[in-house]
């Protein structure tokens, strides 16, 4: 129980920094708004940002690619002879089975 009451105790003191904070950088925000400190700032971001220039063309590159060649492949297949009959094998055929 006492852990728990501890968790609660310091999740509530991490959410009332977090909001001073926010509230600190929002009251910062508008003095230096209302006493035209920002202002400048933007300006001159402004001006740098139309000064900037983009090369979209680029270099022409020549890319030559080789005539392709034709292979042939050749795939041997081996076949085993059958083997010969012998005498006894060909009797039995025949109907003739001693």
């Amino acid at each position: 129980m006492k852990d728990l009451i501890k968790n609660v105790k310091a999740q509530i003191t991490a959410g009332v920094g977090i909001v001073l904070a926010t509230l600190g950088t929002v009251f910062t925000d508008k003095i230096e708004e209302f006493f035209g400190v920002e202002g400048e700032e933007t300006e001159a971001a402004v001006a740098i940002e139309q000064k900037q220039e983009v090369n979209v063309e680029g270099q022409n590159k020549t890319i030559n690619i080789p005539e392709q060649k034709k292979d042939t492949v050749v795939k041997k297949v081996y076949v085993k002879p059958k083997p010969k009959k012998t005498e006894t094998e060909k009797r039995k055929e025949e109907g003739f089975d001693w």
